[in-house]
């Protein structure tokens, strides 16, 4: 099976939903920021401070263009879609699935946004953010899992995606 690539805004359970579809699947898993921090030998936003965003989102794009696994469970940086390189890698190797949540979700989810190494331009707002990566994720998505129709949490998030995955086997 082609690989599972999730994409999505921080703390739209990227991970969480990834880890649990693996272990459904059979698959392996594998979160690509921390294959960033591993490499780096730093955090996220250790790596922003130090470097600048610009230098974050080349590493971001060069490990995600030349990651090479199979039948993996990837869970991407929300920030990976202004690669271009990594997303037309990503999409070759594997079957996109946004995960989609509202704004509302977002700021509720988010909590302390520079801590967790979430990419954010001067003068951009969370809201700005939010609009501008939505028309990406959508943009590179095979498929979405709306959280918000998912009324039933995680779990049904969970189901929704495997469902959508189990469909591509036959």
């Amino acid at each position: 099976m082609k690989n599972i690539v999730l994409i999505g805004m921080p703390s739209c359970g990227k991970s969480t939903v990834g880890v649990l579809l693996a272990k459904r699947l059979g698959m392996r898993f594998l979160d690509s920021d921390l294959v960033i921090q591993e490499r780096e030998g730093r955090l996220l936003h250790e790596i922003i401070a130090a470097d600048g965003m610009a230098r974050f989102l080349e590493i971001e794009n060069e490990i995600c263009a030349a990651l090479e696994v199979k039948d993996t469970v990837i869970s991407t940086g929300g920030s990976v879609v202004y690669g271009k390189e990594a997303m037309a890698h990503l999409r070759e190797s594997g079957t996109v699935i946004y995960l989609k949540i509202s704004y509302e979700t977002l700021t509720r989810r988010l909590g302390d946004y520079v801590n967790r190494g979430v990419v954010l331009r001067e003068g951009f707002t969370l809201a700005d953010l939010y609009r501008e990566r939505a028309a990406l994720y959508e943009q590179y998505a095979d498929y979405t899992v709306d959280e918000e129709i998912c009324a039933g949490g995680l779990g049904e998030t969970l189901e929704k995606a495997v469902e959508i995955c189990q469909n591509l086997r036959t």
